[in-house]
């Protein structure tokens, strides 16, 4: 089964860049996508063959995060059932025989660490979340979960010590999730790739100079580790300062 992840930082603008064809190009079994900045009812788009399950933030033009699926879901969730966690739109969660897909859009610390407190707590609402779908089954985490795990996950990592993105709380958290039972399934296959990046700066050129940051993943129960067929990551695609990130599991397609 393949899987797409891609923070598309707005819908309609990056459907004005070609949204559509990269996706009918791509041909996923499940196509995940973060920040669509919409509200119900402000685009119309469906794929043949697919059914799309949509999470809206509160706020217009902010955040949310939506599932386009070839598989009927036994059951569908929108963000994590806590109201502290709940405006924002940042989570749709499907419900398969063998699996849960989990598609996030991790909040922002924002310049100066000024909503770290707000994040840490996320953080840990959303790892006590994974780990009661993973008692139940195997999970599948994909999104912008905006943290650069570790210093070969960015292209500048001392002069970003400290900041959004690449802050001791920020990693820190991301160690924790691993550590409850789950692997990052690129780094998995890829332990020592560098100049690996799924988001770019849109300043000084950063994105035809590479330097750019790893945040957008495929985090799995470890018990999947042995059906990873491939994780990837897709930066010749355009339409966003993010570029799509891939995975393929060897998993029944039946719902």
């Amino acid at each position: 089964m393949k899987f797409i992840s891609w923070n598309v930082n707005g819908l309609r603008a990056a459907r004005g860049k070609g949204f559509e064809d990269v996706f009918r190009a791509l041909d996923a079994d499940f196509f995940c996508i973060q920040e669509t900045k919409l509200q119900a009812g402000q685009i119309d788009l469906s794929f043949p063959g697919y059914e799309s399950y949509w999470s809206y933030a509160e706020k217009k033009g902010y955040s949310g995060t939506a599932i386009f699926t070839k598989h009927p879901p036994l059951s569908v969730r929108y963000n994590l059932g806590l109201p502290e966690h709940d405006t924002e739109g940042r989570a749709v969660t499907l419900e398969y025989e063998d699996f849960f897909l989990v598609c996030v859009y991790t909040p922002n610390a924002q310049d100066g660490l000024k909503r770290i407190d707000y994040r840490m707590r996320w953080e840990d609402a959303f790892r006590a979340y994974l780990q009661e779908l993973d008692a139940q089954k195997p999970v599948i985490v994909c999104g912008d979960m905006n943290v650069a795990h570790e210093e070969i996950d960015l292209k500048n990592p001392k002069q970003n010590v400290g900041n959004a993105g690449f802050s001791d709380e920020e990693r820190g958290k991301f160690t924790e999730l691993l550590a409850a039972g789950f692997t990052d399934s690129f780094r998995y296959l890829y332990p020592d790739r560098t100049d690996a990046y799924s988001w770019w700066s849109y300043r000084a050129a950063a994105r035809q100079r590479n330097v750019g940051w790893r945040i957008d993943y495929f985090v799995i129960s470890d018990r999947l580790r042995g059906r990873v067929q491939d994780a990837y990551i897709l930066p010749d695609i355009q339409g966003s300062d993010h570029c799509p990130v891939g995975l393929e599991l060897a998993m029944d397609q039946s719902p």
